[in-house]
């Protein structure tokens, strides 16, 4: 069973094509290091709850949208191995895109390591 990195985040509407961007070069540098998939989909369908949402997750803004995002590895071995490897592409450090310039509020961010027990 695969390996899943998952992310939800809160992304200002004016940002949504500046974030794109940078999912893309994401997708592009993860790919490359053998990561078996990478997904990045904006809200389509999805309420602010009275108790939990997607929304009320990342504490999201009325002139944001959220990202549900995800990428699979064969195993959680592969999944090391892969995002140290993104960690040190050059791609990833010293582009457009540092801690301090980024399109999104990276403190709101919900991610984490998910074990497959179910895939169809």
């Amino acid at each position: 069973m695969p390996y899943v990195d998952g992310f939800v985040l809160a992304v200002p509407k004016a940002n949504i094509e500046a974030y794109k961007k940078m999912a893309t070069l994401g997708r592009d540098v993860w790919m490359s290091h053998g990561a078996l998939s990478y997904v990045e989909a904006i809200a389509d369908d999805v309420p602010y709850g009275e108790l939990t949402s997607f929304p009320r997750a990342v504490q999201a803004k009325d002139d944001e949208v959220v990202f549900f995002s995800w990428i699979t590895f064969k195993d959680r071995e592969s999944r090391d191995a892969i995002n140290k490897k993104v960690m040190e592409d050059p791609r990833m450090s010293g582009g457009e895109y540092t801690k301090d310039n980024m399109p999104f509020d990276g403190k709101r961010m919900i991610y984490g390591g998910f074990q497959a027990v179910v895939e169809g």
